[in-house]
Parts: C-alpha cells; structure tokens; sequence
C-alpha cells in the first residue's frame, strides 16, 4: 500500500495552558512495499505520528491517505507493535497470537499459521504459557507473531526492540526483514537508534524537535543482511551524524569546547553518538 503524508499537524490542549504543537507541517511519501524508518530523539514527536498513521488518533490538520483514502480510524490491514508487550493476560501465547484474526473472522488455515509462526519466533513448547510467564523478550515475540499472522498489508512499529538485550533484538530484526522480503507489505519503523535505522530501512527520515518537522531524508541502498564495518554503512551513518548535529546542536557551541564525559553525542553516548 502506498501512503502519503501531506502537510499533518498534531497539537495537544492540556487544561489550564496552552496548545502544545508536537508536529508541525510534515510532508512525505512512502511507496508501497517499502521499509522506511522514522528517526529522531526521544519525545520529538515520533510514537505521536505513528498514532496518527495507525488511526488511533485525529491529525489537528493535513491528511494521511493509504491507496489515495484518508485514515480515519484503526483498520485491520494495518498492524502495530507497541514499545512494551500488549498482551491479554488471561489468553496463553497461542490464543494471543490468533487473538485478532479470530475476531476478523479470519481463520482458514489459523492452526497452521500459529504453528509455523510460533516455530519461528522460537516459542514452541510455549504455546500454552500465560504472559506474566514469559521473558521481556518472548512477550514481544509473541506479539510480532500476533502482527504477522494476519498478512498486514501496512506493519508499523514504535521502537519495538529497544527494550531487549542484544541478541534479541538482532534476532527480531533479522527475523522480521526476513517476513517483510518474503511477504512485501510496507513497513513503517520507528527508533532513536542510528544503527537500527539503517540497517533495516530503505530510507530514513530525520525527525526534528518540536514542534516536529522533516528534517532530513536518506536512502539506504545496502543488501541485507547489513554489514556495520563497511565504508558505505559508515558514509551514510556520518551523514546522518553531520546533519543531526547541524539541526539540533547549531551554533549554540562548539564540540571542542566540552569535556568528553560531559557531551554524549561527540563521544559516542546513547544512540546518536558518534564512534569514530
């Protein structure tokens, strides 16, 4: 499906103060069966966008349209994946998983769908385990199973990995370009990680702060899986870096100027540093 964003805007009005403007003016496409990453800093605005793309809120102007038809609420050819695990804590891992698709209707083949899926998130022997007995790790497994089992022609996801430990999350990842190769829905990611961003996205768009505007866009036209060590990841990772420091540092001062343990971006700290 193919998805264009034109010109949203999201403000909040909180009682006793007033509107909060968290995106201001946004404009873009996303072609279909693309894999394209939403970046920017935590609380810039991103998991508000991502509500807005899944319909689970109103946009204050501007219009989001998948197949040139306006968003208007939740539909079932778009699946979420949430941060935290969202699991029914009374349904076991294979009742959540076809949880959704059962309540569609969908149900040809929904064994086999299950099993296949639990097999491959590495849940089998699992199947009958409630939530609060699972790890972090597994929950958001079941919960990418439960995304994938219904053929979603539009996966979104708000940083859903980076809770997880690091072998984990590589595994998720590579787990979830594999289903997105074979399948070719369109995939709309969201992560403050640099790293993650392009070694799972065809393009990147750069998030500002708020209020939030399109800052920048990067193409990524790496085969999979990603090398980290190669001279063309490194270029685009520098460009990103370069661009990021020139929209949220600016001239407010000079990177030399600061003692290393005191500026986490010029030392290589949280996920926009740089390693060099």
């Amino acid at each position: 499906m193919k998805i264009r964003i034109r010109n949203i805007s999201k403000s909040f009005h909180f009682r006793g103060k007033k509107k909060f403007t968290v995106l201001k003016d946004i404009t873009f496409s996303i072609g279909q069966g693309e894999f394209v990453v939403i970046l920017g800093e935590s609380g810039c605005g991103k998991t508000t966008f991502l509500n807005l793309l899944a319909g689970l809120l109103p946009l204050s102007s501007g219009e989001i349209l998948v197949d040139d038809e306006k968003i208007t609420g939740p539909h079932p050819s778009r699946a979420i994946l949430f941060q935290q695990p969202s699991l029914l804590p009374w349904l076991n891992v294979q009742e959540n998983i076809v949880f959704g698709c059962k309540m569609r209707g969908d149900t040809e083949n929904i064994r086999e769908r299950s099993d296949r899926l639990t097999e491959m998130m590495g849940l089998k022997g699992f199947e009958k385990v409630r939530p609060h007995e699972l790890s972090l790790g597994m929950a958001q497994r079941v919960c990418l199973a439960r995304a994938l089992i219904g053929h979603p022609q539009i996966l979104i996801l708000d940083e859903p990995f980076s809770a997880l430990d690091t072998f984990t999350r590589n595994y998720l990842q590579q787990m979830l370009i594999r289903f997105w190769q074979a399948e070719k829905f369109t995939v709309v990611f969201v992560t403050h990680d640099i790293n993650e961003a392009i070694l799972l996205g065809n393009r990147i768009f750069l998030l500002g702060r708020r209020p939030c505007r399109l800052v920048g866009t990067f193409d990524v036209n790496l085969h999979y899986p990603r090398d980290i060590s190669s001279r063309p990841y490194m270029l685009i990772r520098t460009n990103i870096l370069q661009r990021f420091k020139k929209i949220f540092l600016g001239n407010q001062f000079r990177m030399d100027d600061i003692p290393g343990q005191a500026h986490p971006y010029k030392y290589g700290i949280g996920g926009f540093g740089d390693n060099k």
